[in-house]
């Protein structure tokens, strides 16, 4: 086997991952199995927002009668927007948000409050939904809310911590979607792109009871160190919630979610499920690490590499010569630098590096990659590097170490041509890793 067969593979691998959570089709399979989920409604208005929208309501459109069918309206990213028949599709920005989206924050907000309650609200959820309907709670503007987004997202945040904040600077998370659907019945259908599936978390949870709270917000912005740079209306927007002056998101027990129907159509492990039938199909034999992957990115690849350089001396000695190690989740990246990347091309770029001081033997090769996608604030989806990745950014007379210490992952990788471009996929149930290892080599 040489290097660009490997190489071919975990792309193959990975698509298959991606394919997983095709999301048009996630949303057939729930109606087929649910049929006439929603036939007790007079007229059932469709929602969408998020990286895999458009995909969601066009299939939601096929499976609802023509008589039944009420407005229907799409929000996601700029990358993904595509004309839907019948359906008002609008562009947004992500991960930061923008005034496109504060005006699509409206249109949904304004057209949940139309539904009755002889009428049904279908919300169809998936990643980025978050950064795409930016409504800032009263007393905030959009520009101070992008500058909390823009701090959080460069201080290493997990996405729990994130979301956590933006629900309490929100008129529409945390559960507040519901709110303004109410009295209407809203059945929302949800892709997730969450290591734990937390429905109250995807998307900030617009249509789920909040377990968080104001107090949590303030705490998670001061041990980040961030609390002192944030706009002042921010903090004492917070603060005043911390008093008790500003009403707290509804919880869980809120008789509003009564007429609340949440279910999981989709996540990560199911892709990962599918790169392992994929990979044994090519003949690897396959094993599965630490799902879900989280952590710092740099440093999940240090141990990574620990641990296959232990595994790899196994196989050199045992039958298996081919062998895929697969996982998928989300990793953080904490910004020291100034350089392009995203957490997927940081993690292989580090794990290139960490492999040659590690001295990881064998032919191998590793890919981590978004499955919309889209890394970080790069064209790229990820990286796909191996054991000359370094010789080929060094023969740029550049340093691997310094590129990495500048969070600069998108150039260094781009020099040795090991970016992976899939451009958007239209569906995000954040990421997978693939390790692929030849025995022997």
């Amino acid at each position: 086997m040489n290097r660009d067969t490997l190489r071919e593979d975990a792309q193959v691998i990975f698509q298959a991952g991606v394919a997983a959570a095709d999301p048009y089709l996630a949303v057939k399979r729930h109606f087929q199995a649910h049929s006439g989920v929603l036939s007790a409604y007079s007229t059932v208005h469709l929602i969408a927002f998020g990286k895999a929208a458009c995909a969601m309501v066009e299939a939601a459109q096929e499976m609802l009668p023509v008589s039944q069918r009420g407005q229907a309206l799409a929000v996601t990213n700029y990358e993904n927007v595509r004309t839907v028949p019948h359906v008002d599709v609008l562009g947004a920005a992500h991960p930061l948000p923008d005034a496109q989206g504060f005006l699509a924050a409206e249109k949904v907000i304004a057209l949940a409050q139309q539904a009755q309650a002889t009428q049904c609200v279908l919300v169809l959820i998936s990643g980025g939904g978050s950064a795409l309907l930016p409504s800032p709670a009263v007393g905030l503007t959009l520009e101070e809310k992008i500058i909390t987004t823009n701090v959080l997202l460069s201080s290493g945040a997990t996405i729990q911590e994130m979301n956590c904040v933006r629900k309490h600077l929100s008129q529409i998370k945390g559960g507040g979607l519901a709110k303004f659907i109410a009295p209407a019945a809203c059945y929302a259908l949800i892709l997730s792109d969450v290591l734990d599936d937390d429905l109250s978390v995807i998307a900030s949870g617009t249509t789920v009871g909040d377990n968080t709270t104001f107090l949590d917000a303030v705490v998670i912005l001061k041990n980040k160190r961030i609390w002192d740079v944030l706009p002042a209306p921010v903090k004492h927007h917070l603060e005043q919630g911390v008093q008790g002056h500003i009403a707290e998101t509804p919880k869980p027990h809120d008789k509003l979610f009564e007429r609340v129907t949440n279910t999981l159509i989709g996540s990560n492990i199911v892709s990962v499920n599918a790169m392992v039938s994929m990979a044994q199909q090519l003949g690897y034999h396959t094993i599965c690490y630490q799902h879900p992957l989280c952590g710092e990115a740099r440093d999940v690849a240090v141990a990574w590499v620990e641990w296959l350089n232990t595994l790899s001396a196994d196989v050199r000695q045992g039958e298996i010569k081919r062998l895929a190690v697969l996982t998928g989740g989300e990793t953080t990246v904490t910004l020291k630098g100034t350089g392009q990347g995203g957490r997927n091309q940081e993690m292989a770029l580090a794990f290139a590096i960490a492999s040659q001081q590690l001295m990881l033997e064998g032919k191998w090769l590793f890919l981590s990659a978004g499955t919309d996608g889209i890394d970080g604030c790069s064209p790229a989806a990820g990286g796909i590097v191996n054991a000359q990745t370094l010789s080929r950014i060094e023969a740029a007379q550049l340093s691997p170490q310094a590129l990495l210490n500048n969070n600069d992952s998108y150039h260094a990788l781009s020099i040795a041509g090991d970016v992976l471009v899939t451009g958007a996929t239209g569906t995000n149930v954040a990421d997978l890793q693939v390790f692929l290892f030849e025995a022997g080599a």
